[in-house]
């Protein structure tokens, strides 16, 4: 799991639905060709492809791609290290991640209440 402290290296995942895979790269700190091959060697990361192969992810492929960044270059795993840690992930692990994505949720929508009562 991407630790806290990690999160503040990286910008806010900002509140829209999908992404490029340019801002994607910019969100996790890894450059595209690296996304790329992410997907070949990660079958639970798999990106929406739209016209002419455009790949577009979504929020909860920007979180699991930051997992990853996290487990490799931040843990020291090997790849196929960090791809059984996610597949093999228990329930506890699911819930920590679920409970990050609310906690991160309630913050935006905050924030975005505070813009709208000024």
């Amino acid at each position: 799991m991407l630790e806290p402290s990690n999160n503040n290296e990286l910008p806010a995942i900002p509140g829209k639905r999908y992404f490029t895979i340019g801002e994607t790269s910019d969100l996790c700190g890894v450059k595209s060709h690296v996304l790329r091959y992410w997907e070949q060697e990660f079958p639970m990361l798999k990106p929406m492809k739209r016209r002419g192969n455009r790949r577009y992810y979504q929020r909860k492929d920007v979180m699991l791609i930051r997992q990853i960044r996290s487990l490799l270059y931040d843990h020291g795993y090997t790849i196929s290290g960090a791809c059984q840690k996610l597949s093999g992930e228990d329930s506890k692990e699911d819930a920590n991640q679920t409970h990050l994505l609310i906690r991160q949720m309630i913050s935006e929508l905050e924030g975005i209440h505070t813009l709208l009562k000024h």
